[in-house]
């Protein structure tokens, strides 16, 4: 099967670093304009643009995605200076620790707050702008990324666990409401993936036992999320829509 995106408009928030990296890569190697999202680091999102096929248009927009004009913004920028948007990738998001026998209330506050603002509603307001986009074109695609961390729990991350288990309803929710403009949504769920923010946890003795708990001892690559998202992106994939795909080794299974 031939993956071609040329002549669409790829936005991935978080597309600097990481999951967000490895899917701008592969989007813009198979022809996708791709526009990537950052929230402070210029240099890190200059840098993988550099890196993107320079046949197509790239671009880099810093935003905020738990300010809501932010979002306003971003995509009055983008429609500016690319007037339709094909699929997006929801990526970007926060993963703080809160352990609730050791933080104080002000801290669990904050923790709340920020990762709610930021993973769940940031990413309902980015499905809001796009989705009316694309209910103007005719369709599109979104692809959320979520986490093992919504079916199992994450005791010392407990916002993120809750904010994930949100993002999986609420795009169930899209789904629906959505086939009717030919837009399908899709989740995908990974367990722990090797980043550069990650390399330190997993190269010490503690990496190991995150290591083993998949049968394969490793944890994913971000281009075994980043190929999920193009396939789900290309068409004949929309009847997906809806469904949640675990991608964690067999880390966590559940049915």
């Amino acid at each position: 099967m031939l993956i071609d995106f040329t002549g669409k408009n790829v936005l991935i928030t978080g597309g600097s670093r990481g999951i967000g990296k490895a899917c701008a890569l592969l989007f813009a190697e198979l022809n996708a304009n791709v526009i990537i999202t950052y929230k402070s680091n210029l240099a890190e999102a200059e840098r993988t643009l550099a890196l993107l096929n320079p046949q197509q248009k790239h671009a880099a927009f810093q935003s905020d995605q738990s300010k809501p004009k932010a979002i306003e913004h971003l995509f009055t920028e983008l429609m500016q200076q690319y007037g339709h948007l094909d699929v997006l990738v929801n990526n970007a998001g926060v993963y703080l620790e809160h352990k609730v026998a050791e933080v104080n209330y002000n801290e669990w506050q904050q923790s709340w707050t920020e990762t709610l603002n930021t993973n769940l509603t940031g990413v309902a307001n980015l499905c809001y702008f796009a989705s009316r986009q694309m209910i103007k074109q005719g369709g599109g695609k979104i692809i959320n990324i979520s986490s093992r961390g919504a079916f199992r729990g994450e005791p010392d991350h407990p916002a993120y666990g809750a904010s994930k288990a949100g993002l999986n309803a609420m795009s169930q929710s899209l789904a629906i409401a959505l086939a009717p403009h030919n837009i399908s949504v899709h989740i995908i769920a990974p367990g722990f993936v090797g980043t550069d923010m990650t390399a330190d946890l997993l190269n010490s003795a503690a990496g190991q036992a995150i290591k083993a708990q998949s049968p394969f001892n490793r944890v994913a690559k971000p281009e075994e999320i980043s190929r999920l998202a193009v396939m789900y992106a290309s068409q004949g994939f929309e009847f997906t829509t809806g469904g949640i795909i675990d991608l964690n080794g067999a880390s966590y299974l559940r049915s």
